[in-house]
C-alpha cells in the first residue's frame, strides 16, 4: 500500500474503514456506517451513538480499536459489551483482523502476551494490555484504559426491571475511574435500546452525548430531544419524504416492513427507530400500582380489601417488568367475613402449536372484586395434555364455567374440552366468547376500569411464575411473553405488544365478570348483613328457644342457617305459622 494511502488512512477513520470492509470482502461502507465513524473519530470525549439493529456497530467499533492502535501503538483500550463472551467476540475478530491484514503486520508482536481475553501489540511494556475485554459485570477493577468502549451494555437480560437498570447504571459509572487522566482519553457507549426506559436516557443527562440514527426518518421529532443525527436533521429541513429508509443499503423499505410485524411496532420503534418517548402516562394506561398482590385462598374470599399506595406497602421483593416508578402494592386492609366467591371461572385463550401461547387463568369473584390465584400458558397448543392441565386447574379451584374464545378453531377447542369434562365427569359448563373489537381497545375497555378502582387481586405466585416462565427462551424473548411486560407496554396501538395471550386471558375473564362488577362491594356486603338479619329473624320467629341456644353455645349466622337447613343464598321452606 503505498505511502500516501497509509497516511490518508491514519487522518480518516472513514477511509481506514473503508479498507477493512474491503478486505473483508464486504461492500463499501453505508451512509449511515460512514457518518458513525465520523462522529467516533470526531466527537467529545464522553459520547453514545444509538443505531438501529443491524447497522453494524460492533465492527464498526472493532475497526476503531484497530485504527486508534494504528495510529499509536502505546495506547490502552478496554472493551466492555454485555457479557463477557460477547467481549471476547470483539478480541478474537480484531487478532484476525491484525494478522490476516499486511499493512497491519507491524502491530503483531514478536513476542508477549497473545490471548483471546487481552493480548499487546508492538509496543513497550506495560502492566496493562493493549486491548483487553471484560463483561459488563466483570472484572474491570484494576485495569486502566486510554479508550473505554462499552459496546451493547444493556441488554434484556440485565435490564428488566427498574433494579437491573439502576444496577447496571452504577457499573457504568465505575468505569469513569477506570480512565486515564490524558488529554484524548474517551468513553464511548455504542447501543440499542432495549426497554423504553433504557439507560442510555440516563446516560444522556450524564453528559454522555448522544448520536442517534434510526431506520426511518422520523414522522415526529418528539422523541429524540434534538440528538437526531446531524445527517439526518438536514435531510429533514431540505423536505426528505417522512418514514423512508435512512440507510436503504443497508435495510430496504420492504426489510423495515418484515421486521416491523414480526418484532411488533412498540419494539421496532425502540430498536430500529430508537424512539424512548413512549413513556406517557395516557399511552399506558394498565399500571402495576393500581393492582392488589396479596395471598389469595383458593374457596374463600374476605368481604372487601382497602388499596393504599403508602410506600410502606410497596412489594420489594417481587421483580416488576413495568416502567420506572410502578411497584407492586400490597392491601392495608383485609375487611369483613371470608367466604366462598359467588362464582368462579377458568377463562382460556386458545392457540395452535408455535410461538402463541394458549393461556388460561382461574378467575374468582367476590362482591366486585376479581381473584387471580393461578395462571397456566404453555406453546404446545391445544394437545390432550394442556386441555387435562387446564381442567385439573378447574377441578382444583372449583371452577364451575369454562370461558373459550371461540375465534381460534371456531367452536373445536370447545369439543375437545367437552370429551374430557365427560370423561372426569366434571360439572362444569363451557361459553364461548368471540372478539369482534380490535385487540389493544378491547384489552383497556375491559381492564383499565376495573384497575383504576383496585379491584384486581392477583396473587403473589402469579407475578413470581410470570416472571420466571420460559426459561429456555433468550431473555429477550421471555420478557415478550410475559404477562406484566405485556400490561405495562398495553396501548391503543395497532400491534401494542408483540404477544398479547396472557393479558388477552384476564382481559376476556374480567369482561365477562362486568355484570358482576356493577353493583359496589360496600352495596352487596350491606346487603348480605340486611340478609343475615332477616335470617336471625325468621330463626327467632321459627324456634326462639333453639335460636337462644345456639347464641349461647357462640354459633355465627351460617351455623344457625346449617342447623335449621337455609342455604347461603336460600330462604326458609313454606311453614306454618307459629303460634304466638
Amino acid at each position: 500500500m503505498q505511502k500516501d494511502s497509509l497516511t490518508l488512512m491514519q487522518e480518516d477513520f472513514k477511509v481506514f474503514l473503508s479498507a477493512i470492509w474491503q478486505v473483508l470482502g464486504l461492500p463499501p461502507p453505508t451512509r449511515a456506517q460512514l457518518a458513525i465513524a465520523d462522529y467516533l473519530q470526531h466527537g467529545p470525549k464522553r459520547i453514545q451513538i444509538q443505531a438501529f439493529r443491524g447497522v453494524g456497530k460492533s465492527w464498526i467499533t472493532d475497526a476503531f480499536v484497530i485504527w486508534n492502535l494504528f495510529n499509536n501503538s502505546e495506547k490502552k483500550i478496554l472493551i466492555v459489551s454485555a457479557s463477557k463472551s460477547l467481549a471476547d467476540d470483539h478480541s478474537k475478530f480484531i487478532q484476525r483482523l491484525i494478522e490476516e491484514t499486511v499493512w497491519l503486520a507491524h502491530l503483531k508482536p514478536k513476542d508477549g502476551l497473545w490471548s483471546m481475553i487481552k493480548f499487546d501489540v508492538n509496543c513497550r511494556p506495560s502492566k496493562d494490555p493493549s486491548v483487553k475485554s471484560v463483561g459488563i459485570t466483570g472484572q474491570m477493577t484494576g485495569s486502566r484504559a486510554d479508550i473505554i468502549l462499552m459496546d451493547d451494555i444493556e441488554v434484556p437480560g440485565n435490564s428488566m426491571t427498574e433494579l437491573m437498570r439502576e444496577r447496571l447504571l452504577q457499573l457504568c459509572t465505575e468505569a469513569e475511574d477506570l480512565l486515564t487522566p490524558k488529554k484524548d482519553s474517551r468513553i464511548i457507549y455504542l447501543g440499542t435500546p432495549q426497554t423504553t426506559f433504557t439507560i442510555y436516557r440516563k446516560l444522556a443527562e450524564r453528559n454522555y452525548r448522544p448520536f442517534v440514527w434510526p431506520a426511518r426518518y422520523p414522522k415526529s421529532l418528539h422523541g429524540y430531544e434534538g440528538l437526531l443525527a446531524p445527517q439526518l436533521q438536514a435531510d429533514l429541513d431540505n423536505g426528505i419524504a417522512l418514514w423512508t429508509p435512512t440507510d436503504p443499503d443497508r435495510f430496504t423499505d420492504d426489510d423495515l416492513l418484515q421486521r416491523e410485524a414480526s418484532k411488533g411496532r412498540s419494539n421496532f420503534m425502540l430498536q430500529f427507530m430508537l424512539d424512548t418517548s413512549l413513556s406517557d402516562a395516557e399511552k399506558f394506561p394498565l399500571k402495576f400500582e393500581d393492582l392488589i398482590v396479596t395471598s389469595v385462598n383458593p374457596e374463600l374470599a374476605p368481604d372487601g380489601i382497602v388499596w393504599c399506595s403508602d410506600p410502606r406497602n410497596i412489594i420489594k421483593d417481587l421483580p416488576a417488568v413495568g416502567l420506572p416508578g410502578d411497584r407492586f402494592y400490597s392491601p392495608m386492609v383485609i375487611q369483613g367475613e371470608w367466604t366462598p366467591y359467588q362464582q368462579v371461572i377458568c377463562s382460556v385463550d386458545p392457540s395452535g402449536r408455535g410461538k402463541d401461547e394458549t393461556t388460561a387463568a382461574i378467575m374468582g369473584q367476590k362482591h366486585g372484586y376479581i381473584y387471580i390465584p393461578q395462571m397456566y400458558a404453555t406453546q404446545d397448543g391445544y394437545s390432550d395434555k394442556t386441555l387435562l392441565e387446564i381442567l385439573k386447574m378447574c377441578r382444583k379451584y372449583k371452577a364451575t364455567t369454562l370461558l373459550i374464545e371461540s375465534n381460534f378453531g371456531d367452536g373445536t377447542v370447545s369439543e375437545l374440552f367437552r370429551k374430557h369434562i365427560l370423561q372426569l365427569k366434571l360439572g362444569i359448563d363451557i361459553q364461548e366468547t368471540r372478539a369482534s373489537v380490535r385487540k389493544e381497545d378491547r384489552i383497556i375497555d375491559a381492564l383499565e376500569p376495573i384497575m383504576n378502582q383496585h379491584r384486581l387481586v392477583f396473587d403473589r405466585s402469579v407475578v413470581e411464575w410470570d416472571y420466571e416462565s420460559n426459561p429456555n427462551l433468550p431473555s429477550e424473548e421471555r420478557l415478550m411473553y410475559m404477562l406484566f411486560y405485556q400490561m405495562s407496554r398495553m396501548c391503543r396501538e395497532k400491534g401494542a405488544v408483540r404477544h398479547d395471550d396472557r393479558i388477552d386471558v384476564i382481559a376476556q375473564g374480567v369482561k365477562f365478570f362486568i355484570e358482576s362488577l356493577g353493583l359496589s362491594a360496600h352495596e352487596q356486603v350491606k346487603s348480605r348483613k340486611q340478609e343475615d338479619w332477616q335470617d336471625q329473624l325468621d330463626s327467632w320467629l321459627d324456634d326462639p328457644h333453639q335460636a337462644c341456644n345456639h347464641l349461647a353455645l357462640g354459633f355465627d349466622i351460617h351455623q344457625r342457617r346449617e342447623a335449621r337447613g337455609i342455604t347461603r343464598s336460600g330462604r326458609l321452606p313454606q311453614r306454618a305459622p307459629v303460634a304466638r
